[in-house]
C-alpha cells in the first residue's frame, strides 16, 4: 500500500515544483563521490547538486535502460533466452556464473541483470531483441533522448563499454522513467534469488549487488549499482527517506563502500538536518586501515553511524 501511495505521488516528478524553501542546507552535506544529485520526488525539486552536470562513464546503471527496452519491446517474459560466446565479457574480463548454453526465461534474466548485475544475461536479453544486438542499442539512445536525457549515450546494454555516459541529473530522469515498471521495482530490489542453471536441475544462488536492500533502515523502491574503472562506483536509487519519496544519485565513488557511505549520509541529513563529517580512516579500523601510511586515505563502510569514507582522489580514465 505504501509503495502505491509513493508511486501516485511519483507520478508528478518533474511537473511540480514547491514553493517553500527545504529547510535543511545543502553547504552542510559533504559526499565522498565524485557527481551528486538528490531530489524529492513528490514535488520533483533537485535537493541537492554536485557537479551533476558532469558527463561521466555510468557502468551498469546503464541496465536500467536495458530493462525499460525489453519490457518496451513486448517479448514474452517466459520465453527461453540462452547465453551465447557473444555474451561473454573480452572488455573487461568480468567473470559470471551463468555459463555458456544456459538457457532461462527472458523474464529471469531481466531480473538477474538488474538484481544481481549480470552482465550475461543483460547481453543475452538485448541480443535477442528484434533486429539484434545493434537494434537494441538504437532503441535505448531513442528512449534516453524521448526522455530529455540530452547528455546521456548508450554503446552497450551492460554498461562494460565506458563509452555508456550520462550525468546526476540525466540519470534521476531515467529512475522516474524506471520506476513506473512494476518489474523492474521487483527485480531490482530482489535481496537473493535462486535459479535452475541447467538441465539437471543444479542451483545456484544470487545475491543483491546492493546490501542496502536487505536493510531494515532503508525502504528502497528501486535501484541499481554500478562499477567498472572509468566510472568508478556507482549507484542509484528511488527510497522513502524522511517520509518522502527520494532520488538519490552517486557517482564515481572510490572505494568499495563510499557510496553505501554516501547514501547513509544523505539519509541521516534528510532526517536530521545535520549532516555527518567526512573523514580519513574510519572508527574502530581494523589493524590494515591503522597501518596505512600517513595521509592515506581509506574508505569507510556504510555501518549506520559510522560515515567516513575520505573524498575520492580523482584519477579518471575515460
Amino acid at each position: 500500500m505504501i509503495k502505491r501511495v509513493l508511486l501516485v505521488v511519483f507520478a508528478c516528478f518533474w511537473g511540480v515544483h514547491a514553493a517553500a524553501a527545504d529547510p535543511r542546507d545543502p553547504g552542510k552535506l559533504q559526499l565522498a563521490s565524485a557527481n551528486a544529485a538528490v531530489y524529492d520526488a513528490s514535488t520533483g525539486r533537485p535537493i541537492f547538486a554536485k557537479a551533476a552536470n558532469e558527463v561521466t562513464p555510468i557502468a551498469s546503471l546503464t541496465k536500467l535502460m536495458t530493462a525499460m527496452v525489453v519490457l518496451d519491446g513486448g517479448q514474452s517474459l517466459d520465453e527461453p533466452v540462452a547465453v551465447d560466446i557473444q555474451d561473454f565479457d573480452f572488455l573487461k574480463g568480468s567473470s559470471s556464473r551463468l555459463r555458456l548454453g544456459t538457457q532461462l526465461p527472458r523474464r529471469e534474466m531481466l531480473r538477474l541483470a538488474l538484481m544481481s548485475s549480470e552482465n550475461r544475461a543483460a547481453s543475452a536479453v538485448a541480443r535477442h531483441y528484434p533486429g539484434g544486438l545493434d537494434s537494441f542499442v538504437a532503441a535505448m539512445n531513442a528512449k534516453a533522448i524521448a526522455l530529455g536525457m540530452k547528455r546521456t549515450r548508450f554503446d552497450d546494454p551492460t554498461g562494460l563499454s565506458p563509452k555508456n555516459v550520462s550525468t546526476a541529473n540525466d540519470l534521476a530522469v531515467m529512475v522516474r522513467a524506471a520506476a513506473e515498471y512494476p518489474l523492474i521495482r521487483e527485480f531490482s530490489t530482489t535481496p537473493s534469488h535462486y535459479v535452475e542453471v541447467d538441465p539437471a536441475g543444479s542451483i545456484v544462488g544470487f545475491n543483491n549487488s546492493n546490501r542496502l536492500v536487505a536493510s531494515s533502515d532503508w525502504e528502497i523502491l528501486l535501484q541499481k549499482t554500478g562499477y567498472i574503472r572509468e566510472a568508478g562506483r556507482c549507484l542509484v536509487m528511488l527510497a522513502n527517506v524522511a517520509s518522502r519519496p527520494v532520488v538519490i544519485v552517486l557517482l564515481d565513488s572510490i572505494g568499495k563502500y563510499t557510496r553505501l557511505g554516501d547514501a547513509e549520509r544523505i539519509r541521516h541529513w534528510l532526517e536530521t538536518g545535520d549532516a555527518l563529517p567526512l573523514r580519513a580512516v574510519a572508527r574502530g579500523a581494523g589493524p590494515a586501515a591503522k597501518a596505512s601510511a600517513p595521509g592515506k586515505r581509506v574508505s569507510g563502510g556504510p555501518v549506520r553511524g559510522s560515515f567516513n569514507a575520505a573524498p575520492p582522489r580523482r584519477s579518471r580514465a575515460r
